[in-house]
């Protein structure tokens, strides 16, 4: 579709007509020679008596061609732009952190991978990750992890393979063999305070209970809230274990239920399978969705026109007025 930027220009074009009406052509006066012997002067040259007066008169191609020339210029500065049809774009409208611990009970092999084999918490929980990250097309994920503190892996990005890279990447005791829980949530506060998006959800996957935080989770938790941030706790192994190892099923619960999202046990890697299904129904992927039309300048085109115009009508016009006159002489 064809579209003016500045269509007040169209106003230019009753410019001839108010210059023809305000300026008319211009008149000239000149003194003349009056003699008592002039029709003997007239039969002896042999020229022929004139008016006084003339105005030479335009051909009416040149007319035509001042005309066009001049709504051609007009057009141009109209700016004339074609607009294309609308294009929908749809951004992420999530921030989403997963903050996964990496304590030495991490390594313990009462799990099952997807082919039956006995193997570590960590490794299969990093197969239900990746799962679960291909599910979150409109999110940007981030990625804590967390031992006798908490380290940002991989900062908010829609990069989901590079995301799944630094995951795998990620080892148990590589942020040493403690559980600071409360720390991890603080630093998703950190950086979630960066994030321009109001949807913002944690979900914190552990097998043990805070030893070593230096900000108690349920304090982290209530300034989550008013952070306005969502957090999934998701303890692994079995809620019975007692001594260092124990889940702390009361604090991860609390920490839950005061941000507005929910607690989760997974036992084997079919209920962490579950898990990640359950809140990936209850956070589904958003998109925030934009919408405009191409617009391409055709301002040129007119502009071309002209110059086209210009250069093929100045000859012409020339030889017209040549001829026009030796058909006068003879």
């Amino acid at each position: 579709m064809l579209e003016f930027t500045m269509p007040w220009a169209f106003i230019l074009l009753l410019a001839p007509a108010l210059i023809r009406w305000l300026a008319p052509a211009h008149r000239e006066s000149r003194d003349s020679l009056q003699v008592p012997y002039f029709q003997r002067l007239v039969f002896l040259s042999g020229q022929t008596p004139r008016p006084g007066a003339s105005i030479r008169k335009r051909l009416r191609i040149q007319t035509l061609a001042s005309l066009v020339g001049w709504c051609l210029l007009v057009i141009a500065l109209a700016r004339p732009e074609w607009v294309g049809q609308p294009i929908k774009l749809e951004k992420t409208a999530r921030d989403l952190m997963l903050a996964v611990d990496l304590s030495g009970s991490m390594d313990a092999t009462d799990f099952r991978d997807a082919t039956g084999a006995q193997t570590d918490r960590l490794s299969v929980a990093k197969d239900v990750l990746e799962e679960f990250a291909a599910g979150r097309e409109g999110d940007r994920l981030g990625l804590i992890v967390f031992g006798n503190a908490a380290y940002l892996q991989a900062p908010f990005t829609d990069d989901h393979e590079t995301w799944l890279t630094l995951l795998g990447e990620s080892i148990v005791n590589m942020a040493g063999p403690s559980t600071a829980l409360g720390d991890a949530i603080g630093l998703s506060i950190v950086h979630f305070r960066e994030s321009k998006t109001e949807n913002r959800v944690l979900i914190v996957l552990t097998d043990g209970n805070d030893t070593g935080s230096r900000v108690p989770p349920l304090d982290a938790a209530e300034v989550a809230k008013v952070e306005g941030l969502t957090i999934y706790t998701v303890a692994v192994g079995d809620p019975a274990t007692v001594g260092e190892e124990a889940l702390d099923m009361e604090t991860l619960e609390a920490v839950a239920r005061i941000t507005g999202g929910a607690s989760y046990v997974a036992a084997n890697r079919e209920a962490l399978r579950e898990t990640y299904q359950r809140i990936d129904a209850l956070e589904p992927a958003s998109y925030d969705s934009l919408s405009y039309r191409p617009r391409s300048a055709m301002f040129h085109i007119p502009l071309a026109a002209f110059a086209v115009l210009y250069v093929l009508a100045m000859p012409l016009f020339a030889l017209a007025a040549r001829r026009k006159r030796r058909v006068a002489h003879d």
